[in-house]
């Protein structure tokens, strides 16, 4: 159990990791061995994150959740496999953590009125302007 703030935590048990060759650094490893780490985590069994958490995941995680669920999340920064499975969970951690936050609601406020008379005296400052481009009138 991994534990995300006094509400909020997530089963490791529900983490998959899974290792494949890497595109990038690595040397002459780079075909041998396969040093990147794709972390599964299935959001929706995760009993440990509240409703609202789990919905605020699925909006940050975007094409990374999959239909049935699941946070994919792949890790290649790294030559070696320990740094990128650690990559990989920091990551998941990271998205999670931001969810648990919950958004401060907007307040609606209205604009002074001095600044719609700022906005006003722009705008007939601007209409002035065009008005002085036009071709000018012929006196009869």
């Amino acid at each position: 159990m991994i534990r995300i703030d006094s509400r909020n935590w997530v089963d490791e048990t529900l983490i998959e990791e899974s290792f494949v060759r890497a595109s990038g650094p690595g040397g002459q490893n780079v075909n041998k061995v396969s040093s990147a780490v794709q972390l599964r985590f299935n959001m929706a069994q995760a009993r440990g994150l509240g409703e609202a958490v789990r919905e605020r995941l699925a909006v940050l995680a975007g094409r990374r959740l999959t239909r049935e669920g699941w946070i994919v999340i792949v890790a290649q920064r790294f030559r070696t496999q320990e740094r990128n499975r650690a990559d990989a969970l920091e990551r998941l951690l990271e998205l999670v953590r931001k969810a648990a936050e919950k958004p401060v609601p907007r307040v609606a406020t209205r604009p002074t009125f001095s600044s719609k008379l700022r906005r006003l005296d722009s705008k007939k400052a601007r209409s002035s302007a065009k008005t002085l481009r036009g071709k000018p009138e012929a006196d009869d």
